[in-house]
This record gives C-alpha cells, structure tokens and sequence, in this order.
C-alpha cells in the first residue's frame, strides 16, 4: 500500500454520479466531457467532509481496460472449405459481422452485472463500431467464417485490479466527523478519482481508512463460445447518392441518418430495433470541418447533433424508422430549432436521405402530420458529411446502465 497526504486536497460527495461501463472502439479509459457528465459534486474543504453512507459502487464511473483473450479451443465448419469458392476471409474494421453466441457466462457469478447487450442466439454488430465489449470485437477480428471458438475470456470491462490504487489515510487529521464514514462509503478526491473506504481501524492516536478506487468488479471477465457466421461489406455510400453511380454499393445493409435534437436518447432507441447493426452519433449539415461537440453546441457551426444507423432493410424498413423517429419526436416535429428542453439550432430535427427512395418516404410520412394550423419544422435534406462524435458520446446510454437488447421496452432515461 502507499501513504498519501491528503490534507491539501479537496475531497468530494459524488451525489448521483452515473454508472458507466466503458465500451470503446479501441481499449481506452472512458473520460466524459464536463459539459456531458452531467453529474452533480458538492466541492467541500477538507476539513468539512462529508460522506455518502450507504452508496454502492453500482452507480459509480468503470473504466475499460485492453482485455486479455484466454486460450481456447477453435474449431472449423468442415462447409467451409470448398475449392471453387474464394477463401473465407478475417473481417476487416468496419465489416457487418453475423455470429452466434453459443454461451456467455461470468466467470465469478457473484461479481459479475447483468449485461446491457443481447448475450446469446444469432446477433450482428459492425466491427470496431461498438454496440458490444470490445473484447467481443476483438475475439470476433481473430475468426474466419464457420470458425467456433469455446473457452474464451474476456475482460467485463472494468480493467485488471490495480493495487496501486489502494491507499491509506489518517482520518484523525481532516477534523471531521468521522462517525459519518462506514465501510462502504464512496468518496471522490479533488482530483476526480473515486474511492471506497474498505477498511476503518484504530492505530493508537490515529484513525487510518484504507481506500481502494478500484471498481469493485476489476478484474472480473466472461466466459464465451462463439461461432463467426458471416462476414459482409459495409455499405460504401455514407452521404447522399442518386442512384446513378456508377460505384454502386454491393452491400445488402442501407444507411439512415437522422436528427432528434440531444443524440443519446435516439440512439438507443434505435439501438433496440431489431435489424440495426451499428449507430453512430455525431454531427452533420453544418459547414465547419470536424467540429468538436463544443464548437457544435455554439450553434454557429450550423450542425446538428444527428444519429447515423446501419441497418438490413430486410429486417427494419426504413418506413419502420421513421415510425420510431416521428414516435420519439411526438409533437417536437411542429417545434422550429428545439427538441424537448434542448433549444438551439444544434437540436433542430431532420430527415437526412441518403438516395430518392428515402426523399420519398419521408416527404410522404412528414406530410400527413402537416395541417393549416400546423407547421411541420422537421427538415428534409439531403445526407451529407457525418461528423462522428467524441468517444464518450457513441452508445453513452449503453454505457450508463441503459439495456439495448432488441426489443427492449424499458423507459429510456435521455441523461443517464
């Protein structure tokens, strides 16, 4: 353990700070944005601690570290081999993967949250595009179509246990009411690392508390079995397109972009809908190069925020889409440059097509909500440059406890 003098610091009561596991399209720590934690802090001198009792580390911040994919077993479908037919290949960052998770387990089932995500039966995700652990992407990077593999472990997203992050403090010297601290207690220090009081003992005159900002579930991992189904192309048009082309998208999946003011809530909603593979939130129809989610919430970069989807027009049409679209805007649709509370031209909703077909579905769906009274704002324009957001915001909900299993019904909470 290591000693650390915290009589300078400023210690803080984390009033209602969001869960958040960390799933990334790289191995990264999950850091958000001041202006989006939306977290409330009482900043208060070291001297006047407070403490909040009874608080689990439930709805506290997980990091995710790199995982560690265990040996396992791999197998070959012996249909895979045919020689009048191109070798199955790897997929490639970016590709539609089809797989079926045979088994996913934790491996300590005392320590281990329910996940967020679908865990068994036939499921697609976009490689590198998130929606699932990145250990999953990473196992799924390794595999060639008809390949099983069993045994494999994964990291839960959480990271190792670090026992560098375990120290000790003398409580006697802060002058507070140490009767207020149990173990248990969560604590955040002034420089924004949370911690637990793990151990209260008495040494002599002295009153030492052992904090730990591990997360309670470091260290955990799942166990999974699965077999790599198929590996497609992605669509090749991500902006607007006449249909024309002469570079036509070979890819059976289709693209939709859509404005519904403050991104986090849409995206999961459409995260849900069976046959979307990938969302992406982000920010587009403005004039800037790659503006940053600052610059953007300006409202003079002329963007809005949008969600981008990947979806299998077999599955979801993009009339169902708009369904979900217009269902979430409700009577936002009749309000210019506003969504909900969130106002500024950053929020307005849009339609964004991406070939005439879209034009036309929208244009026709849009119109019966019109009326003499009422003027629809909902812009219709066509698909132009997707700015991805930051980190922090792709599947930010996902991230924060949310469930995005298909089919899920649960109320969505937009801020967490």
């Amino acid at each position: 353990m290591m000693t650390t003098n915290i009589l300078s610091a400023i210690l803080l009561l984390c009033c209602c700070t969001n869960h958040v596991q960390a799933w990334s399209t790289a191995p990264t720590s999950f850091t958000p944005s001041p202006l989006h934690h939306r977290r409330s802090s009482i900043v208060v001198p070291s001297a006047t601690l407070l403490a909040n009792i009874g608080r689990s580390w439930g709805t506290t911040t997980a990091l995710f570290l790199a995982d560690t994919t265990a040996a396992a077993s791999s197998t070959a479908d012996e249909e895979c081999t045919d020689n009048n037919a191109s070798k199955p290949r790897k997929p490639k960052s970016g590709d539609i993967v089809t797989f079926t998770l045979q088994r996913f387990q934790s491996t300590d089932p005392n320590s281990i949250v329910e996940p967020h995500f679908d865990t068994s039966g036939t499921l697609q995700l976009r490689l590198n595009h998130g929606n699932y652990l990145p250990g999953l992407h990473n196992l799924l990077a390794t595999m060639t179509p008809g390949e099983t593999i069993t045994g494999s472990t994964i990291d839960a997203g959480y990271g190792s246990y670090n026992t560098q992050l375990v120290f000790q403090i003398d409580a006697t010297q802060l002058q507070v009411d140490t009767s207020l601290v149990k173990i248990g207690t969560m604590l955040a220090m002034g420089n924004g690392m949370e911690v637990r009081v793990t151990k209260i003992e008495e040494d002599g005159e002295k009153l030492m508390w052992t904090l730990d900002g591990n997360h309670p579930l470091a260290g955990a991992s799942y166990e999974v079995d699965v077999r790599l189904d198929d590996v497609e192309e992605a669509p090749s048009h991500w902006e607007y397109h006449d249909g024309d082309d002469e570079k036509k998208s070979s890819s059976k999946y289709e693209v939709a972009t859509f404005g519904l003011g403050c991104f986090w809530g849409g995206e999961l909603a459409y995260q849900r809908l069976p046959g979307i593979v990938s969302t992406a939130v982000g920010y587009t129809q403005g004039e800037k190069v790659n503006p940053s989610y600052e610059e953007v919430c300006t409202g003079s970069t002329g963007h809005t925020e949008a969600i981008q989807v990947v979806y299998d027009p077999n599955v979801a049409s993009y009339r169902s889409l708009l369904h979900l679209t217009f269902n979430r805007l409700g009577d936002d649709i009749y309000k210019q440059n506003q969504v909900g509370n969130d106002r500024g031209t950053q929020y307005r909703s849009g339609i964004y097509y991406h070939d005439e077909e879209q034009r036309q579905i929208a244009e026709e769906l849009l119109e019966s909500y019109a009326s003499a009274d009422r003027e629809v704002f909902t812009e219709v324009k066509e698909a132009k440059v997707f700015y991805t957001a930051e980190e922090y915001h792709q599947q930010y909900l996902l991230k924060g406890g949310q469930s995005a299993k298909k089919g899920a019904s649960e109320s969505i909470r937009c801020y967490g």
